[in-house]
């Protein structure tokens, strides 16, 4: 299994594993792909920020996942990592692809002197924070969104 940065050429199947389940097929659209391109251009130029597809032994693309690094003041002065859009392709669940990948985000957020890796998960998504309460997440906060 390899870890790399994403590349343009990868987006198809990065929306395509972001529109593979009921919360992401009414927001994702995959019929213009072209939405996504400056989003990725942004992320790509971005230090803090890594856009990453993880390639199964034959190089095929079986998931992904965004991890942004944020400096905060508080914890005297610490960085944090946060994850999003973590995804493994359908075919592939199942594999302990995501727990590999977990691995290797709190591997990176320690290389990159983080103190603490936070993620969000809907609701609506009993599976997803199962499999995260079992990789040692806590639900330590309420979180607020606020549509604008």
């Amino acid at each position: 299994m390899t870890f790399r940065k994403a590349e343009r050429a990868d987006l198809p199947e990065i929306i395509q594993m972001l529109a593979d389940d009921p919360l992401g097929s009414i927001r994702e659209d995959l019929q213009h792909p072209e939405k996504y391109e400056k989003a990725f251009e942004i992320i790509r130029d971005d230090p803090n920020q890594e856009l990453m597809v993880v390639e199964s032994d034959d190089g095929q693309v079986v998931g992904s996942f965004h991890l942004t690094f944020i400096q905060y003041l508080t914890h005297q002065g610490s960085i944090r990592a946060q994850v999003e859009s973590v995804r493994v392709r359908e075919d592939a669940r199942g594999k302990k692809i995501g727990e590999k990948m977990f691995q290797w985000i709190f591997d990176r957020a320690k290389e990159k002197g983080a103190h603490l890796v936070q993620l969000t998960s809907d609701k609506k998504r009993a599976d997803a924070i199962r499999f995260y309460q079992k990789l040692g997440f806590i639900d330590s906060h309420e979180g607020f969104k606020r549509p604008i």
